[in-house]
């Protein structure tokens, strides 16, 4: 039987090439607003961030999320994800 097949994502911060399940998505819909999707389906453009506070850090102060979706994110939003990677650090 032939092994599973992991399906690897690209931080839009760091560039690593990591699985699926390590990173986190961040949707903006057509509406333009932006939001984290934990389930992986959510409609709109998409960008994948590394699971840790440190890569959130960097995107937050280089704006590369705001880039990759076209649109300027709220501190709000950055505050949602922080305490998203919190709660799956524990």
């Amino acid at each position: 039987m032939k092994p599973k097949k992991i399906p690897l994502r690209t931080c839009v911060v760091t560039h690593e090439k990591l699985p699926k399940r390590d990173l986190l998505r961040i949707v903006r819909s057509k509406d333009g607003v932006v939001e984290v999707d934990l389930t992986g389906k959510k409609n709109g453009r998409g960008a994948y961030i590394k699971n840790s506070l440190e890569t959130l850090e960097l995107a937050r102060k280089s704006k590369v999320l705001e880039r990759h979706l076209e649109v300027t994110i709220e501190d709000k939003v950055y505050d949602e994800i922080k305490k998203i990677i919190e709660n799956q650090k524990i």
